[in-house]
């Protein structure tokens, strides 16, 4: 009978052959069966719990933080709320609240030019990780210093973080999800660093809900409604509404459906730390869907947040 130890041999010796290829897929099923293993024979079953509690909150400071808060203004947050986002934001390691939130107004405002950081029309590729890889097109950063970015210069909660962003990111996105672990249940420290390392987030919000799914809102732009990236985004996959409505802090019609961050900022307000929440009314998105919408959602959900 073959042990759990002579299996785990085998694994082990098959990944090393894997990494040493030079073959990108052998390297990539490298990796999976790197991150299979650990997680079968070593992790230990805080760290299973610790995982999605930080792929939340990494998520959170994404989603309820640079995005809606800061790039959008879609509603308010008192000091308490804003420091916790920002430092979930630097778990997540996708540049600081300024520049991103500054970027995401670009591109909402040239959207699918040249001018936008992860133009869709340059391919999948681009607009997922490219973007990423290389420089920024001289009219990003032209039509970017001519935004209003006020709000983000007068906020001091983003001015420190952009300040010390090196630093609440070697802290908030790689000790903290090592040390944690191996501190407090004797996690050892490949085990939680490795888990640390592949809690980074993916961009299909720029790439795949621009390039797949439906347009009820606006058929005119590239933007769509795609559920999949919806779960895997918390609920940033309604982005034919996003775009159509970019103030509402919903970011859909639907209320709390597949809207996690929804929840969570409604769950800020009900404690008193978030406030003033903008959404669209259901008489100017019904309005705007008979205009320019693609006729793929049925009757506008009539279900609307309390604002306050």
């Amino acid at each position: 009978m073959v042990t759990c130890n002579e299996t785990h041999a085998v694994i082990i010796a098959l990944q090393k052959k894997c990494f040493a290829s030079k073959d990108i897929a052998a390297r990539k099923i490298g990796a999976e069966l790197l991150e299979k293993t650990q997680r079968k024979y070593f992790t230990k079953t805080p760290s299973k719990i610790t995982k999605p509690v930080c792929f939340i909150v990494t998520a959170l400071g994404v989603t309820a933080g640079v995005h809606r808060l800061w790039s959008h203004r879609s509603y308010r947050a008192k000091l308490p709320l804003r420091v916790f986002l920002a430092a979930s934001n630097s778990m997540s390691f996708q540049n600081d609240i300024y520049e991103w939130a500054r970027d995401h107004r670009v591109h909402h405002k040239f959207s699918e030019t040249d001018a936008d950081p992860h133009n869709a029309t340059r391919g999948f590729f681009f607009a997922h990780i490219g973007w990423q890889l290389v420089r920024k097109h001289r009219d990003v950063i032209e039509k970017g210093k001519k935004l209003d970015v006020t709000d983000l210069l007068a906020d001091p909660v983003v001015q420190f973080q952009r300040k010390y962003y090196k630093t609440t990111v070697l802290i908030m996105c790689f000790l903290v999800p090592t040390v944690v672990p191996w501190y407090f249940w004797g996690e050892t420290l490949w085990n939680s660093y490795f888990l640390a390392s592949i809690l980074r987030y993916t961009w299909l919000v720029n790439s795949a809900a621009h390039m797949y799914g439906n347009r009820p809102y606006d058929q005119n732009i590239s933007p769509r409604e795609n559920r999949w990236v919806t779960f895997g985004a918390i609920g940033e996959g309604f982005h034919n509404f996003h775009h159509t409505f970019p103030f509402d802090y919903s970011v859909s019609e639907f209320g709390l459906r597949f809207n996690p961050t929804t929840c969570f900022i409604n769950l800020m307000c009900w404690m008193g730390l978030a406030s003033n929440r903008k959404k669209a009314s259901v008489e100017i998105i019904q309005a705007r869907k008979l205009r320019t919408g693609g006729g793929s959602y049925g009757a506008v959900n009539t279900r609307q947040e309390a604002e306050t």
